[in-house]
């Protein structure tokens, strides 16, 4: 998709002596400056190429990239650039020289995004419907511009804007299949890769979020597996009080069944992932019951020890306090799995101490990213510092941490490998 909105062509008519009558047009201009993004039409984890041509050579300009999220909140993202001799910006060769980051990154725009100054506080970007696209407008400015004087005077725009183009980032492929699933107490989405199957599958656990969370099995499906995303906390259809997760071992074999039953899955092919507490359920599904998943991925978690992955049916959010603290002006700080290493160390100790004792301490690899915070998510979608709790009172802040550089550097990193990783255990065609 191509997106120009240029300076007025100006020309200048000169009338020829020697053949009265006739004129000769002279025209005074420069082709308008075009910014284009390529493809325009993305999944969330897949490069945009982003490249305005047709500037002033060597003239400083402002890339903004803008989206209003799903509540209604807008977010933005600013970056200053020069452009080459040859009157070019290249997102993915020329470094931005400052804004919301610095250096040479392609995809800065997206993974930069925060709320616009002006508005709430606490946000955090999370999709909800997974079957809707972000729409993304990115625009390339004259001169380099504070993202604050965007907020203070929006006629800056209408003045400066030289170029925009609109992208549409998916966490689904055309043609994905979502299925609800309310089975057996299960209550969860299967996303299903197009074709007749069987498909390598997976069983996608969340933290204590509210509610159930699917762009990531979305995300999942259109790199062919199916996914199935389960709930088990603060959901309508699920039994029990709030602040606890009321369903026990049962449960998540009913769950585990539900997928393994399915006919387009291959039953000897199917994993689990898990990030935050979800990582505790999908230990302890491996671990303590009857089901032989191919192999588990584990994101930042568990925040409780090990040892309760043997322990009782039913955990109890609140007793869990010990792992972390509510300062006084309301913000919730991990103690455990805000740290660098991501696992907490203890916990990193008894798993490889199990797996040695098995014979299969060779299954298991851990990568530690310094520098990134607790919500390690699909590549290029921007983090929170901090956001506001839903499961807490009012104002309640949780501290996610991690540098906005960094973050974003573990994310891409994290998903190329969690990728490789499923795609040699689920589809590797020597497995037994």
């Amino acid at each position: 998709m191509v997106g120009s909105f240029g300076r007025q062509d100006v020309s200048f008519i000169l009338r020829n002596k020697s053949q009265p009558g006739q004129v000769r047009w002279i025209a005074n201009r420069r082709p308008a400056p075009v910014l284009k993004a390529t493809p325009s039409r993305a999944l969330i984890d897949e490069l945009i190429v982003l490249k305005a041509y047709q500037l002033p050579r060597n003239a400083p300009v402002t890339m903004r990239a803008r989206m209003t999220c799903e509540d209604g909140y807008l977010w933005q993202s600013v970056s200053h650039y020069h452009a080459d001799d040859d009157g070019m910006v290249d997102l993915t060769k020329h470094p931005s020289v400052g804004g919301s980051y610095v250096g040479c990154e392609p995809m800065g725009l997206f993974w930069s995004l925060q709320p616009a100054p002006g508005e709430k506080q606490g946000l955090r970007l999370k999709k909800k419907d997974a079957e809707t696209p972000y729409s993304v407008d990115v625009s390339v400015l004259e001169g380099h511009i504070s993202p604050s004087n965007f907020f203070k005077d929006e006629q800056i725009t209408k003045e400066f804007e030289l170029a925009t183009v609109s992208i549409q980032r998916w966490y689904i492929a055309p043609s994905i299949r979502r299925i609800e699933i309310r089975q057996n107490r299960v209550v969860g989405t299967l996303f299903l890769p197009p074709g007749p199957g069987p498909f390598p599958a997976l069983v996608d656990l969340w933290g204590l979020a509210r509610g159930l969370v699917e762009f990531r099995a979305a995300l999942l499906a259109s790199h062919g597996l199916a996914c199935l995303a389960l709930t088990y906390f603060d959901h309508k259809d699920l039994p029990g009080p709030l602040k606890r997760v009321n369903v026990g071992d049962s449960y998540f074999k009913a769950a585990w069944q539900v997928l393994y039953n399915h006919p387009q899955v291959c039953k000897d092919r199917i994993a689990i992932l898990g990030i935050s507490f979800g990582v505790l359920i999908a230990l302890r599904m491996a671990a303590s019951m009857s089901i032989d998943p191919r192999c588990v991925v584990c994101i930042n978690g568990p925040f409780c020890s090990i040892n309760k992955i043997f322990g009782d049916d039913e955990e109890n959010v609140e007793e869990e306090q010990k792992h972390w603290t509510i300062n006084n002006k309301g913000y919730v700080n991990f103690r455990e799995t805000s740290l660098p290493c991501n696992v907490p160390p203890e916990n990193v100790v008894q798993i490889e101490k199990r797996l040695r004792t098995a014979g299969k301490s060779h299954l298991f690899t851990r990568v530690s990213y310094p520098g990134a915070g607790h919500l390690i998510e699909p590549p290029y979608s921007p983090t929170s510092y901090a956001s506001t709790w839903a499961n807490r009172p009012t104002h309640t802040m949780i501290q996610w941490g991690g540098d906005l550089e960094q973050h974003a550097a573990a994310q891409e990193d994290a998903w190329s490998r969690i990728l490789s990783f499923l795609e040699s255990n689920l589809r590797r065609k020597d497995m037994n």
